[in-house]
């Protein structure tokens, strides 16, 4: 073995200052090429954006390689940069404002008031092309086009009235390519708040003007209540008549069995277990009406259930092969823009959504099993990539991205678009969160300033977002390094992951839902449902919450879990492991603790 050369601490810090160099794209700090017309391009955007707007924060930013032949920051979330001011004035209403439950009309959101038609909240298109065009033209005349877009949009929304969306041009072109490529797009939504994730513009722009269909993907219903799931169902399909909606979940009847719990129950369960992946092929089905044959794909979704072993381990042998193609850039940006649907009898799918809606797994799912890796962080998915289900079907991967709209920052910080590591200033978003969720119950958490009066009663007592933020870093023990504090900033971020992953569960409703309620909790189309997120009825679900309580010790013993929710990546390659049933902690099923009210 080789002697240990020595490294000074002087090394390890000028070490440290070529990394921050690079991160910053400073001269002299051996960036790419590459990278450097990624700064510039950074660069003309924030400027094409009018003096309105502030600068862009590149999402995960990474430093780039010497050989200028990979760059991971090329499809990164780029969002406007918020002043220290408006931060700071966030962060002292955290600590000042009391919370008080919000009524349950608020929890109400209407798509239009999220995108204003008098607003111009449309996408950037990619301008027209011919092949007689150099590559270097082309990209010139698309970032022209794009900081025009911008321009227009930043004309018509003063600063601070829009909600964070994407400003890196390199993902909108992934965009045009996969509308280019596919016949019917697989739009992914997550149930919790559809209507954040579902452009009306994109809707208009491909259904008139290309003349395609649009599959909706409700994914992630076993996180809603079912009286919920089918009022969202309709609404969307009464405001949008030729979209197509289907219910989907990667993780039927796997709920979380504990708060602080990792990952899910997976007891049984496989890629092949998910509820929907027969109900997208149907819906192609009508979509194709008989000019393809999709057949095969039928066949391959029940031989892929039928693969599935009586403990849900699957058996690779029964499993049919998938072919992955990863498209350079060169090959796709001159790409052919035919208006030729189903070509050579293939069905094109391009999946599109925003970030952390569960892309991956929808695509894992309709695959059979794990092709894609999954993970919480936003961003995830790093390139445009092709799958081939069968010889008639294929899918077009594509990076998520983020549409503008006129949403509540709160409201999409919970939805996931922004890594919580990344937040400067979480505290609001908890605040948001738990005056529409009951989470002081759900935590246990006790106050950490409890006045002489309410010592006894702590029912009646004021909380502020940073009051829970604090309680919870106590509760977990959570510690600044030097000063040993109650690190409140770690514990916001626990609690959003927890929001994230669906632990606590905020779930929007449609306009109206309160009054009609109990039409929708009698609806013959109910059962469907319930069916889909593998319910099981009362008396089963009692016995097995019994079995597991005798299985699980009576005393909390978090430690187990202490770092459970703090790690980024968590849910990233692990995503197949099987979690055990006896893991410790606070005991609990999400639907029957939160209740109906609650959960919605």
């Amino acid at each position: 073995m080789p002697r240990k050369k020595p490294f000074s601490n002087k090394q390890k810090k000028k070490q440290l200052q070529v990394k921050r160099g690079k991160k910053r794209g400073e001269t002299g700090s051996s960036h790419s090429s590459r990278n450097a017309s990624v700064e510039r391009g950074r660069d003309r955007q924030s400027d094409a954006s009018d003096s309105e707007t502030t600068d862009i924060k590149m999402i995960n930013h990474q430093p780039g390689t010497s050989d200028g032949q990979y760059d991971p920051n090329k499809y990164h979330l780029h969002f406007e940069k918020e002043s220290k001011e408006e931060v700071e004035r966030r962060k002292k209403i955290a600590m000042q404002k009391i919370l008080k439950p919000v009524p349950e009309s608020e929890l109400e959101i209407d798509i239009n008031n999220i995108f204003p038609e008098d607003k111009g909240l449309n996408f950037p298109r990619r301008p027209s092309w011919h092949y007689d065009m150099q590559r270097e033209v082309l990209l010139r005349k698309e970032e022209k086009s794009f900081h025009e877009y911008l321009q227009a949009l930043y004309s018509k929304n003063p600063r601070g009235t829009l909600s964070h969306f994407e400003h890196n041009l390199e993902t909108w072109r992934q965009l045009w390519r996969v509308m280019e490529m596919c016949d019917v797009i697989l739009l992914i939504v997550d149930i919790r708040h559809p209507v954040l994730q579902f452009s009306p513009a994109l809707y208009h722009y491909f259904t008139d003007e290309l003349k395609k269909h649009i599959i909706l993907v409700l994914n992630k219903v076993d996180l809603c209540p079912p009286p919920l799931v089918l009022a969202w169902k309709h609404y969307l399909t009464k405001q949008f008549p030729n979209l197509h909606c289907i219910c989907f979940t990667s993780h039927p009847g796997q709920p979380y069995s504990t708060i602080l719990q990792k990952k899910r129950m997976r007891k049984n369960a496989g890629w092949s277990k998910a509820g929907g992946p027969i109900h997208i092929m149907r819906a192609c089905q009508e979509i194709t009406a008989g000019r393809v044959d999709l057949s095969s794909w039928e066949k391959k979704i029940q031989k892929d259930a039928v693969a599935m072993g009586t403990d849900g381990d699957h058996t690779v042998d029964g499993l049919d092969s998938v072919l992955v193609e990863h498209h350079s850039d060169v090959a796709m940006e001159m790409n052919s823009p035919t208006q030729e649907l189903y070509k050579d009898g293939v069905l094109t799918l391009g999946c599109i959504g925003f970030p952390n809606v569960g892309k991956s797994s929808v695509l894992n799912s309709l695959v059979g099993r794990k092709v894609v890796s999954v993970s919480r962080t936003p961003g995830h998915t790093k390139y445009f990539q092709t799958y081939y289900l069968t010889s008639t079907v294929k899918l077009c991967d594509c990076p998520g991205l983020v549409f503008p709209s006129q949403v509540d920052k709160q409201l999409q910080i919970l939805s996931g678009i922004y890594p919580v590591s990344q937040l400067q200033e979480p505290y609001s978003t908890v605040g948001y969160l738990c005056e529409r969720i009951n989470c002081l119950s759900l935590l246990k958490l006790t106050h950490p300033d409890p006045s002489p009066k309410t010592l006894h009663n702590p029912d009646i007592q004021e909380w502020t977002a940073w009051d829970i933020c604090e309680a919870w870093a106590q509760r977990r023990g959570y510690k600044t390094a030097k000063a040993a504090r109650n690190d409140v900033y770690r514990a916001a971020n626990s609690l959003l992951r927890l929001a994230n992953d669906g632990r606590l569960c905020l779930c929007m409703r449609p306009p109206g839902y309160s009054q009609s309620k109990d039409e929708w909790e009698s609806h013959p189309d109910l059962a469907e449902i319930i069916a889909l997120q593998g319910r099981k009825d009362e008396e089963e679900e009692g016995r097995e919450k019994e079995d597991e309580d005798s299985e699980s010790s009576s005393e909390l013993e978090e430690e187990n879990d202490r770092d459970a929710d703090d790690d980024e990546d968590a849910d990233g390659d692990d995503e197949d492991d099987t979690v055990k049933a006896d893991r410790r902690g606070l005991t609990l099923n999400m639907f029957s603790v939160l209740g109906e009210n609650e959960c919605e």
